[in-house]
């Protein structure tokens, strides 16, 4: 930027914007007013490319309905075209949380968006008698359909993002319970011994709960999907030609290749955030079963000598500033404050989408940061957990066997073949004795050691099976 400065205005009065600056006076006013997270938007990237996009799809729909000429209209999809590659993301510089239900952020792309145009045609930065912000760039439009529609393109790609990393960390977790499929450990219920189970039963259990949760962001992001495109300042389509919206649908579709599809009715879109809401209550979910898991990868490692250390997490950095030699499990502990931070966000979405008031919603800037904030720390919580943490767990086999075979819990296994109050005496001597189910099974006289090795065998007691009892 140089020192020198051009003079523009809008109907609060005039400011001097740097005379190297693609955004104006709008934009200006706007970075004056909301000092209020130093994030500008242009750390959305995403957002940047959805709004160029919305803004080169609009120039071609006005210019095939005659309402734009079409030398503006090719300078303002060349100029959208170098935002989507990148360029310019620099200029994008007011808050991502902001007053005005979005309008700052569609003025500052219609002001860089417009300068940029007047270059490629010719002219200096701030000539809006030649191309003007609103009158060109934002034609047929009101940042009331803008602005949504900017958010759902960008959460369409992150929510893709998302599940991929999600599909990551799932094919992490079944690879370990395929490798440790052999390995005899004790379930716990309450943290009690509960019955046995094998260690790769554990790990197919997370595998499945985030497959499953994948399924349930697909779900969302179809809801994603509809746009309001057309509706412009509330949904009846005020200053926009009929064949508009239907026009730039297709357009838009054209440039994103995204299957878009055009809300049935515009008023009840531009007002609603049901589908925000939808989409963040399922990134608690997943972010909720996520932390749930770290909790148990903390358990089960927990030790080394002095907890349960049936696996061992591969060590990623000295735990303690004081006590040599330790090492903490700061994986699944990072993951946990992402999801912490999560479910904070979704409280934000929940009562920014109540915060509506009639015909449109203001709050949506804090809410679309608050998902696109939880969409990218999830993506990364996942794949660092997947490559620095699970595919580097290994079992202690040893210890999973010795903890279940002196673990009162085996005597659940030998309940449909002695029946329950044998089995309470069982469990009783052997908790007060410190003796193993099995010996005292065996003194009694309830089962035979060829009886009890079949019972107790890993395949038997890990499955469902055929049981006769004496």
């Amino acid at each position: 930027m140089t020192n020198e400065c051009r003079l523009e205005h809008d109907c609060i009065g005039q400011l001097e914007v740097p005379c190297d600056a693609y955004y104006g006076c709008q934009t200006l006013r706007a970075m004056q007013n909301y000092p209020i997270t130093d994030i500008p938007i242009s750390h959305h990237p995403r957002l940047l490319r959805a709004l160029a996009y919305i803004k080169m799809a609009c120039a071609e729909a006005n210019s095939s309905l005659g309402l734009l000429d079409e030398q503006i209209a090719r300078a303002i999809f060349k100029a959208g075209e170098e935002i989507v590659g990148g360029k310019l993301h620099d200029q994008f510089v007011v808050d991502v949380i902001q007053g005005g239900a979005g309008t700052s952020t569609n003025m500052n792309a219609n002001e860089v968006i417009c300068n940029r145009a007047l270059e490629i045609l010719g002219y200096e930065k701030g000539r809006y008698d030649i191309v003007h912000p609103n009158n060109h760039v934002n034609m047929s439009q009101s940042t009331n359909d803008v602005y949504p529609t900017a958010l759902r393109l960008a959460l369409i790609l992150e929510i893709q993002d998302l599940m991929e990393a999600m599909d990551y960390l799932k094919d992490a977790f079944a690879g370990k319970g395929k490798e440790f499929g052999h390995v005899l450990k004790m379930g716990r219920t309450q943290l009690q011994d509960a019955v046995p189970m094998t260690l790769g039963q554990e790990f197919d259990a997370w595998a499945t709960m985030i497959g499953e949760d994948i399924e349930r962001l697909r779900e969302a992001r179809h809801l994603v999907h509809e746009i309001n495109m057309g509706a412009t300042a509330i949904g009846t389509g005020l200053n926009a030609h009929p064949d508009y919206a239907r026009t730039v649908l297709e357009k838009l579709t054209a440039l994103t290749s995204l299957p878009l599809v055009c809300s049935a009715n515009l008023v009840e879109a531009t007002q609603d955030t049901g589908a925000y809401v939808q989409l963040s209550g399922v990134l608690k979910r997943v972010t909720v079963k996520l932390s749930k898991i770290c909790n148990d990868l903390r358990l089960l490692s927990s030790g080394p000598r002095c907890g349960l250390n049936e696996i061992n997490l591969p060590p990623m950095a000295p735990g303690s500033s004081i006590m040599p030699g330790k090492v903490n499990p700061v994986i699944p502990e990072v993951v946990n404050q992402v999801a912490f931070r999560v479910i904070g966000n979704d409280l934000t979405v929940t009562m920014a989408a109540e915060g509506g008031q009639l015909e449109l919603n203001v709050m949506e800037p804090v809410l679309g940061h608050s998902l696109f904030e939880s969409l990218s720390i999830l993506r990364r919580a996942c794949l660092t957990l997947a490559d620095r943490c699970i595919k580097g767990i290994t079992a202690n086999e040893e210890r999973c066997r010795e903890m279940v075979e002196h673990s009162i819990g085996l005597v659940t296994a030998l309940n449909p073949f002695i029946g329950y109050e044998k089995s309470t005496e069982i469990a009783k001597e052997a908790l007060a004795s410190g003796r193993s189910v099995y010996d005292i099974v065996l003194e009694k006289g309830y089962l035979t050691q060829e009886e009890l090795e079949d019972i107790l065998h890993p395949d038997n007691m890990t499955k469902p099976r055929y049981f006769c009892r004496k």
